[in-house]
């Protein structure tokens, strides 16, 4: 049954601004949206220590298991830091993980007030860590940039919310709704633009996800290639009974390092695990769904077990339906192509959601629109049907 968890979550404002907080608040998002796609399973964070005015020390979360940005602001700032007022996007962390608690470091540096963007929704965090800032003395104000910062991580707050990884779909059609031809063709329906647009896309989520048709058609190789610093995706194929062609660039990218891992039915048929294993594919066993096929739910689950945030998913149209029906994709990037196919037997973007009214269509909101050469790229949430 189609289900949604969901829009962002909303956060509060608490504690008196001063004019100057939004402009450093927005100093310390963009600093955490240069580690976008890199801090799996933690949120981008960006943080700014400003005394007198003057901006004394900045840092932003680069991955995970490394200091978080409050630590590298405070070392940037140094002493000068007493005193001071921090900017940071997200709630400081009270528990120890990996590394210590940050808000017993902003604490011990001497930190007068910090302007958080939102508060953190980590049922180990979530609160703790402006009650322990508070308890010492400091001045504490939420909410100065908080749609932003939310925006931001979405992925991470959707993890946290529902525990899943959060399904990104993303597909290239025609004016008509294709993703191919007839005959199973497809490339290239977008230009250059485009395509590069769905590199840097991919260069940005955790996970990218496609099923055995796509695998079987297009032998996909889902990695990055685009210019300059870059991070390959986990590579995810559903294949229920481990039907797949064994010859598949996948497959040669496992076999030189690439994490790819195939979600099945478990008790997967041990001849075909074993000869995927040995190419250096990581089988996903994970229960049945009613319809036959692997349990979207759990795969999501499993993904965000496993540490990802995000999946972008690349389909084909059986692997779009599947996602939608299960609720799992909250955002959409489509690429549409000033095409028409026709046809009757290519695939279409999305197959049957058992919506019979206009009104109860899933929407998108939020929506964002560029032109990318010829094509346009339609972007948003993805949230259930209402309005019409």
């Amino acid at each position: 049954m189609l289900h949604s968890p969901g829009g962002p979550l909303r956060g509060f404002f608490v504690g008196a601004t001063e004019p100057s907080d939004r402009e450093h608040m927005d100093r310390a998002l963009a600093l955490a949206a240069r580690a976008r796609g890199r801090t799996a399973p933690n949120p981008l964070v960006g943080a700014v220590v400003v005394r007198d005015g003057e901006m004394v020390g900045e840092g932003w979360h680069a991955r995970a298991g490394t200091p978080h940005a409050e630590v590298l602001a405070l070392e940037a700032a140094g002493g000068r830091a007493r005193g001071a007022t921090m900017y940071v996007t997200l709630e400081p962390c009270a528990h120890h993980g990996r590394t210590g608690p940050c808000a017993e470091a902003v604490v011990a540096a001497g930190i007068a007030r910090v302007v958080a963007a939102m508060e953190d929704p980590d049922p180990r965090v979530r609160g703790a860590g402006f009650r322990r800032l508070r308890e010492a003395g400091v001045e504490v104000v939420v909410g100065v940039g908080g749609e932003e910062a939310r925006r931001q991580n979405e992925a991470f707050l959707w993890r946290v919310r529902t525990g899943r990884a959060l399904g990104v779909l993303k597909a290239a059609v025609t004016l008509d709704g294709r993703l191919a031809a007839d005959g199973g063709d497809s490339r290239w329906i977008t230009g250059d633009d485009a395509r590069r647009t769905v590199h840097e896309l991919r260069d940005e989520y955790d996970a990218v996800l496609v099923g055995r048709g796509t695998l079987e058609r297009d032998d996909p190789r889902l990695d990055v290639r685009i210019e300059g610093e870059r991070r390959d995706p986990v590579a995810v194929v559903l294949d229920s009974r481990l039907r797949g062609a064994s010859d598949r660039q996948l497959w040669r990218r496992a076999a030189a390092g690439a994490r790819v891992w195939v979600a099945t039915i478990a008790p997967a048929p041990t001849d075909r695990r074993v000869a995927l294993e040995k190419l250096g594919v990581e089988v996903l066993e994970l229960p049945e769904s009613d319809e036959g096929g692997v349990s979207i739910e759990a795969t999501f689950e499993e993904l965000a077990r496993r540490g990802l945030n995000s999946v972008l998913v690349e389909g084909g149209e059986r692997t779009h339906t599947a996602c939608l029906r299960a609720g799992v994709i909250g955002r959409a990037h489509v690429f549409v192509a000033p095409r028409i196919l026709g046809g009757a037997d290519g695939p279409h973007l999305v197959g049957d959601l058992g919506f019979r009214r206009v009104a109860d269509a899933l929407r998108l909101v939020e929506v964002e629109h560029r032109i990318l050469g010829r094509d346009v790229e339609i972007s948003g949430r993805v949230v259930p049907g209402e309005e019409v």
